[in-house]
């Protein structure tokens, strides 16, 4: 283990067919059809976090929740905290407020009374919420959540908000709601991911190692690490209309992710973004 800090880990319980690279080439009315195999990559995840003794904390959509209520009951049984990724995965920018506190709701509602405990967190879809709609945190507020890991403070072509802050931060005057960005590591003034997914799978591990000791070490502050149940699944069925561009960035290393984040978790001091960091003190308050 290289740090004494604890760092939050996390997973984003979806399936191959609900990502946001494949939302135009997969039809959600045929999501029912194909084969679903969270079950199988899920029972693989809680074994290596079993390994590690790691505990960490599930964003799970209510889709997948409805259909796979044994995973539900494995992550509370093993002592994982049970946290809201929306119902079918779509995208906060692509609804109005109504439907936002509809959908908020419906997905706590859902996890809580199949997972027999509170809902705390939530995470957008592909990180959905920016400058363009902060209201949404808002909303997550009146839909009885603590806090909120949507918004990516760095520039990408689907998301992100790079004037955001790079730590946890407290994002609504008069309210202790928390807003967790995934880790970024500050070079030349820039704000560079390191925090998991896309850019874990294709860097070599010793840039993201390096990128989140330094968080730890210079900024003295955790990191935020997640991934996908099918990011550790070459065997998944290949999507042959997608873009190349969206083949490229969803399969590029499947076949390496599981060592790598056996490493990771080998490495690094982690637990669940409640224990991390809910009962901290010295969080930023908003300006």
């Amino acid at each position: 283990m290289t740090s004494l800090i604890k760092n939050a880990m996390t997973v984003d319980v979806e399936d191959y067919f609900q990502v946001g690279a494949f939302e135009n080439d997969i039809d959600r009315n045929d999501w029912e059809s194909l084969e679903c195999r969270v079950e199988r990559n899920m029972d693989v995840i809680l074994k290596m976090f079993d390994d590690h003794n790691v505990k960490a904390t599930f964003f799970t959509l209510g889709w997948i929740a409805q259909r796979y209520p044994e995973v539900i009951r494995l992550i509370t049984e093993n002592g994982h905290e049970l946290a809201s990724h929306g119902m079918s995965h779509r995208r906060v920018s692509d609804q109005n407020r109504a439907a936002f506190l509809d959908d908020a709701l419906s997905s706590r509602k859902l996890l809580e009374d199949m997972g027999g405990c509170a809902v705390k967190g939530y995470r957008a879809p592909s990180f959905s919420i920016g400058e363009e709609n902060l209201w949404a945190l808002d909303v997550l507020l009146e839909a009885g959540y603590h806090y909120s890991s949507s918004i990516y403070p760095i520039s990408h072509d689907h998301y992100g908000m790079p004037s955001a802050p790079r730590f946890v931060f407290k994002p609504i005057k008069a309210q202790n709601f928390l807003e967790m960005p995934v880790t970024t590591v500050e070079v030349m003034g820039r704000k560079i991911p390191c925090g998991g997914g896309g850019y874990f799978r294709l860097l070599p591990y010793f840039i993201s190692k390096a990128a989140m000791q330094r968080v730890n070490d210079k900024d003295q502050q955790a990191c935020i690490f997640y991934f996908h149940p099918w990011e550790i699944d070459p065997g998944q069925p290949r999507q042959q209309q997608a873009s190349l561009k969206s083949k490229f960035r969803h399969y590029t290393n499947l076949g390496v992710m599981e060592s790598k984040i056996r490493k990771i978790l080998a490495e690094f001091n982690w637990g669940r973004m409640d224990d991390v960091f809910l009962e901290r003190s010295e969080i930023t308050p908003c300006k």
